[in-house]
């Protein structure tokens, strides 16, 4: 089966779900530090080309089946791999990178891979076929003593191998095709990213401190898209290397009681900033917003819960766009609407909430403001004060990511205390990525595909040298980057997660989907905030979700009890 299923070309989100799947299925006694495995019969996995069988197909998209007998005894090790693959490249600049990954235009999970020409323990014969080339593959002599490798195994390697053409590509769209040496530059800083991730993995600091070296020459704050996203993941790799504990010790990481040196004003700026320049928290807070307005038509009494207050953003923003449409749509039915904040931000929820029953009073609604000081974990029923006859709607934007840890004791107890309520609808808005897999690896990959989108449509918002820019890169999106790569356990709160593991957890919990239809709405508000071109907004399976170039961002969904 799993030669069958290989051989086919990746060329659907679904096969693409079937490998990610398969990830966090991966045995944890599977070292990446350069353990060689053999087997009898499996196909060929030690090529030192990205690109080999079974993602590599021809310009028709069909793969090649010809090949009869395969060569298995590969390297797990992630660094050879990758210097081999881009030795030939790398050696020669003026071959062109489209040569190694042929690009498209199709989205995510649709897109064709070039085969290399470069496949190692090979002879020429006459019974098979290999871009024009005779070529048979010969099994080497090799011994049965190494267990078996298993069809989960296959999955991790090949897991690896398409994020790591991701991000390659992502490096070499960001250059274009005429500017050889820049592609190789790209291309090099995405090998010593991986490199420097594996030494790091295999508690190697002295190999992980000589490559930060070449990659804080390299890597640029004000450099292109790749260069400043690769400047924050190198920051991260050397605070998680500072951490790492020798090759004798038992464990990986020391706790890290606090790894953020950015003050508070910093930070509360950028979040100012990431409001006012990315359309990701618009568009929670314009989702929300309506399904909110829906769930109160023709009720008298309303009652809001916002978890979190959106990280505190100054002026309570969701609440004044919301108090207008009520004010436009349900002036004569409302008679009071409460807003309650959860969190620990006490004198923040102060200050906006004397802002918001000012604003109230403006637009003559009657509006009780309260807050609850509490974090999400230790968040109680009975600290929620609800009356008789009021709708009550629960609204979490980027907030519930944090409570996910290692067991799923925490986010349940959320759960279980939001269920208790008896909300006629949540709202929940979250990062659609999958940054809390159990291996550092591959959640260094997928988070470096990631926001590498972020960066590139960031690139494309304000100029190169805009100080705006390298607030929200620096002060925002890189203090994300440097939870997700460098802490573990409990300090580790940026544990986002795709859209489909989320619909699992809230079911889970006890709670039904409420489909979004608002697609055709949020298009045009997209239309209307005049961002840039790039970003797209789809309906996936009752769910809304804003992405950067067909790169999933920021998924909106709505649950009911």
């Amino acid at each position: 089966m799993s030669h069958r299923f290989f051989m086919h070309p990746l060329s659907s989100d679904e096969r693409w779900n079937h490998l990610k799947a398969g990830v966090d299925g991966v045995d944890s006694r599977l070292k990446l530090c350069g353990t060689k495995r053999k087997a009898d019969r499996s196909f060929h996995m030690g090529t030192p080309t990205l690109l080999e069988n079974p993602f590599c197909v021809h310009d028709n998209g069909h793969a090649h089946n010809n090949i009869k007998e395969t060569n298995f005894g590969q390297d797990l090790s992630m660094s050879p791999f990758y210097h081999q693959c881009y030795s030939s490249v790398l050696d020669n600049p003026a071959s062109s990178p489209s040569n190694v990954l042929k690009l498209s235009n199709n989205p995510f999970g649709q897109r064709k891979m070039q085969r290399t020409l470069s496949m190692p323990q090979t002879t020429v014969g006459d019974n098979s076929l290999l871009d024009g080339v005779d070529v048979t593959i010969r099994r080497v002599s090799s011994t049965n003593s190494f267990p078996k490798l298993r069809f989960r195994d296959h999955i991790w390697t090949y897991t690896q191998r398409y994020l790591a053409a991701e991000a390659i590509e992502d490096a070499i769209l960001e250059t274009g095709p005429t500017k050889h040496e820049g592609n190789v530059d790209g291309m090099h800083l995405v090998q010593l990213l991986i490199s420097c991730a594996e030494a790091v993995a295999c508690r190697d600091k002295a190999h992980a401190s000589n490559l930060l070296v070449k990659l804080r020459a390299n890597a640029l704050v004000f450099g292109s898209s790749f260069q400043r996203v690769a400047s924050c993941f190198m920051q991260a790799l050397t605070d998680r290397i500072a951490l790492v504990k020798p090759l004798g010790a038992v464990g990986l990481v020391t706790p890290a009681p606090n790894l953020n040196s950015i003050g508070s004003e910093k930070k509360e700026e950028a979040l100012r900033l990431v409001y006012e320049v990315c359309p990701h928290i618009q568009f929670g807070h314009f989702v929300a917003n309506l399904t909110i307005l829906e769930a109160f038509e023709g009720e008298k009494f309303v009652h809001v819960v916002d978890l979190g207050m959106t990280l505190g953003l100054p002026h309570g923003r969701q609440w004044c766009s919301l108090l207008e449409s009520l004010a436009n749509h349900h002036g004569q039915s409302l008679r009071r609407i409460r807003i309650t904040a959860v969190g620990p931000c006490v004198n923040r929820f102060h200050i906006i909430g004397d802002e918001l029953e000012a604003y109230a009073h403006e637009l003559g609604i009657n509006l009780e403001f309260s807050h609850v000081e509490s974090s999400l974990e230790t968040l109680k029923p009975e600290d929620i004060k609800t009356c008789e006859n009021e709708v009550l709607v629960v609204n979490s934007i980027l907030q519930l990511h944090c409570v996910v840890k290692e067991s799923r004791g925490a986010l349940n107890s959320v759960l279980k205390t939001i269920h208790e309520l008896s909300p006629k609808v949540l709202v929940l808005v979250e990062q659609d990525s999958s940054h809390n897999g159990p291996f550092f690896l591959g959640r260094f990959m997928e988070a470096l595909y990631y926001y590498s989108a972020i960066f590139d449509a960031l690139d494309a918002m304000l100029p190169k040298y805009d100080t705006r820019r390298a607030k929200v890169e620096q002060f925002y999106f890189a203090e994300e980057i440097k939870n997700i790569v460098s802490c573990e356990g409990p300090n580790r709160v940026e544990r986002h997660e795709r859209l489909d593991q989320w619909r699992r957890r809230m079911s889970r919990g006890g709670f039904q989907a409420a489909p979004v239809k608002l697609v055709a709405q949020a298009k045009q508000w997209l239309a209307e905030l005049k961002v840039c071109e790039g970003y797209t907004i789809v309906e996936e399976k009752g769910s809304l979700v804003l992405g950067w170039k067909s790169k999933p961002i920021v998924a909106a969904s709505c649950w009911k009890c």
